[in-house]
């Protein structure tokens, strides 16, 4: 894996919350007043660290968090979305090989690392200025069942050679999803990336006619998904099986979910009966909304 040689500075805060401390990736002279502007107005294209004295959050503008920490507990799921994905652990609680496409802070990475001892989990980051705060979120060194890796996702499935039992892809920037996963060939790539009973769960965010893209480009390939929103954000997870048999595999769960939530202490029931209920049309287009 490759690491930029920048380190991180702290710098003061130009803005109204004080309560807050600003670490970008840039020289150790740069002063508050001239970095102010370019993160402002996201002309500031690295991604920078806001930290109070509790958590640790991963931006690339003010708008949205790519990911959270909390300093004392750094393995914890602290936002929804990632709670919700997951859910794949309803329909495999003991996945052989994960692939992760997406870094971020590794919130993912590291709870499926500390919890899901039995799996080998491949994380694929493209960015490496996100790569080069890996330790800072405490993304734990690689050995012989954790990597990450330095490559363009959609490319790095493509040419997998051995097939992943879950697919999880959360890879977004300042826009909304990363635009290498705008295809059908894309999502077809990584259907035939699962295993025979592979599980897919994508992270749908941004603009609601990009996140209504995906999510048809999602049904082409692997028929009707199950849908989880997270209402106080701009998310969908959408959760597919290559069986092409998602919708089905939701029924008779609560058993399965009271236990999950005992082990991993996540609110499985809720995402099953969320699944039970369905998401309306006019349900869904809210949640984009």
């Amino acid at each position: 894996m490759k690491r930029m040689p920048q380190p991180l500075h702290e710098v003061e805060n130009p803005f109204a919350d004080r309560q807050h401390l600003l670490r970008p990736i840039d020289p150790a002279n740069i002063c508050g007043r001239g970095l102010s502007p370019g993160v402002a107005d996201c002309t500031y294209k690295k991604p920078f660290i806001l930290e109070t004295g509790r958590t640790r959050s991963l931006h690339f503008d003010f708008a949205s968090i790519q990911s959270a920490m909390r300093v004392d507990d750094p393995d914890r799921l602290c936002l929804a979305y990632t709670r919700k994905m997951m859910a794949f652990l309803l329909f495999n609680a003991t996945p052989g090989r994960l692939l992760l496409l997406g870094l971020g802070g590794g919130s993912l990475a590291k709870f499926c690392f500390r919890q899901l001892q039995s799996s080998t989990i491949t994380a694929v980051e493209i960015n490496p200025y996100v790569l080069a705060l890996r330790e800072t979120f405490l993304v734990p060194p690689d050995d012989e069942r954790f990597r990450v890796v330095q490559a363009d996702a959609a490319q790095y499935v493509s040419r997998l050679a051995r097939r992943k039992d879950v697919i999880l892809a959360d890879a977004c920037d300042a826009n909304g999803i990363a635009p290498q996963f705008d295809s059908v060939e894309f999502y077809h790539c990584v259907r035939e990336a699962l295993s025979d009973c592979g599980i897919f769960v994508s992270n749908l965010c941004g603009e609601v006619s990009c996140r209504a893209s995906h999510l048809e480009k999602i049904r082409q390939v692997f028929g009707e998904p199950l849908l989880l929103p997270v209402r106080r954000g701009h998310n969908l997870i959408v959760i597919a099986s290559k069986q092409r048999r998602t919708q089905g595999l939701a029924h008779g769960l609560e058993a399965v979910a009271l236990e999950l939530k005992r082990r991993f202490g996540l609110e499985f029931p809720r995402y099953v009966r969320q699944f039970a209920r369905g998401l309306p049309q006019r349900e869904e287009q809210n949640v984009c909304g």
